[in-house]
């Protein structure tokens, strides 16, 4: 086998195992046995765990085909297209934690044991995604298209329904009882109550109306660099 397949194997063993034992119940050995090889042979491959949490990231959770959040709605972005940047993100996430439900066990067991691999996640990946909308929600409530409330409590909204969503149909719910609708459906829902609210009557602004908006006087932060 040559050296770069041989290092993709023994990644996928390693997320493989860790997803399902967690990171204190797997050790380097077991690593090495699942993937048929050496102990050495790993960490000619990965010299340090940290290096192999690393490489988990990258492959899985960071790397362009997979997603990338800026270039899922750069175009969306420039236009201002408020439906298309909450919407195609929604999907996105939704259509990866679906193709990769072993990945998001992954990401609690580093959570709920407080493993490096949590807070590499939420370096690499998390604080970006809240930089990237939060500094795009600032932008548009300057722009009286959006109401102010605090940037980072409409990410954080927007994100747990998307998680949550998720987290019923991979682990608590797979047979989809309570709530069975695609993720395109799930993505343009998610976003409707997001954009336009629940209470009859509420209506989001798109970029034509932005000029006929009339700027709300709650305060909020307008400074997305804090996050």
């Amino acid at each position: 086998m040559a050296a770069e397949e041989r290092r993709h194997q023994i990644l996928h063993v390693a997320v493989t195992l860790f997803s399902q034992r967690g990171f204190g119940g797997t050790t380097t050995k077991e690593i090495a046995q699942a993937a048929g090889v050496s102990e050495a042979m790993v960490f000619r491959h990965y010299a340090t765990k940290h290096e192999l949490y690393s490489a988990i990231l990258d492959h899985k959770a960071c790397s362009g085909d997979r997603m990338n959040p800026e270039e899922l709605v750069a175009e969306a972005l420039k236009q201002k297209d408020d439906r298309a940047v909450f919407e195609r993100l929604a999907l996105g996430a939704l259509e990866h934690h679906e193709a990769d439900p072993e990945f998001q066990r992954l990401l609690l067991h580093s959570a709920l044991e407080k493993h490096e691999l949590a807070e590499m996640f939420f370096e690499k990946f998390l604080r970006r995604l809240y930089q990237l909308l939060g500094a795009y929600i600032t932008e548009r409530q300057r722009d009286g298209a959006m109401i102010k409330i605090d940037p980072a409590i409409i990410v954080r909204a927007f994100i747990g329904m998307i998680i949550h969503h998720s987290l019923n149909n991979n682990l608590w719910d797979p047979e989809r009882r309570l709530l069975n609708i695609s993720n395109q459906e799930a993505a343009k829902q998610f976003t409707d109550i997001l954009l336009n609210g629940i209470s009859a009557g509420s209506k989001a602004m798109s970029p034509a109306d932005t000029a006929n908006s009339v700027d709300c006087k709650n305060s909020g932060s307008d400074d997305p660099s804090r996050f």
